[in-house]
């Protein structure tokens, strides 16, 4: 399988700490691509010219990154970071889906000021966005007893999250109001599968 691949997506982040996770990572080919140019290898596979895209071996390819890492969970033995049944696999499935509306925000809030000009940007669009990361790290700081101990699809994908924030730092300091969460972060960021996919700046 390849795997086409930006270095400072957060959701191709996510897909390759979980490879890591799961002992995965060395079966896959990385392709490193940039989808804002819209290569043709990466239109090939994906008309969107998104990240992460992840192409089979027979041809087929799986975008975006929920879906990947649906599929790259049913290839290993390991235990399953989605589990098949019961109450967890809705909360992780939820996790993940919180941590992908913090990643999009957080995404939208860095496109506004980084690739629209000064006198165009969107002030009230910018803390629309804020506000939702803002009420989403509120909502993990009072439920941090349902993270602790985990190691799974929702959890990777919520400290992903807060590394992108970190990274682009699009809502400012969020560990003073979030210190359960932040205590959390610190710990799991330590994971090898973590460490090995920290993103360059």
């Amino acid at each position: 399988m390849l795997l086409r691949h930006s270095h400072t997506s957060p959701y191709v982040r996510k897909v390759t700490v979980l490879l890591h996770e799961t002992g995965l990572f060395d079966q896959i080919d990385i392709e490193t691509v940039d989808g804002w140019s819209e290569p043709e290898s990466l239109i090939a596979d994906n008309p969107l010219s998104m990240v992460p895209t992840l192409v089979l071996d027979d041809g087929q390819s799986l975008f975006d990154s929920p879906v990947i890492c649906e599929y790259l969970d049913r290839c290993h033995v390991a235990r399953r970071m989605i589990p098949p049944t019961g109450e967890m696999h809705w909360r992780v499935l939820r996790d993940q889906a919180l941590a992908d509306g913090i990643l999009d925000s957080a995404v939208l809030i860095f496109m506004e000021l980084h690739r629209r000009p000064e006198t165009l940007r969107w002030d009230w669009w910018l803390e629309l966005k804020r506000r939702a990361i803002q009420r989403a790290l509120d909502g993990c700081e009072r439920n941090i007893a349902e993270l602790l101990d985990r190691v799974d699809l929702g959890a990777i994908s919520i400290a992903v999250a807060l590394g992108y924030l970190d990274l682009r730092g699009a809502i400012g300091e969020w560990r003073a109001t979030c210190p359960a969460l932040a205590e959390w972060y610190e710990v799991f960021r330590q994971r090898p599968s973590m460490v090995a996919t920290a993103p360059p700046g």
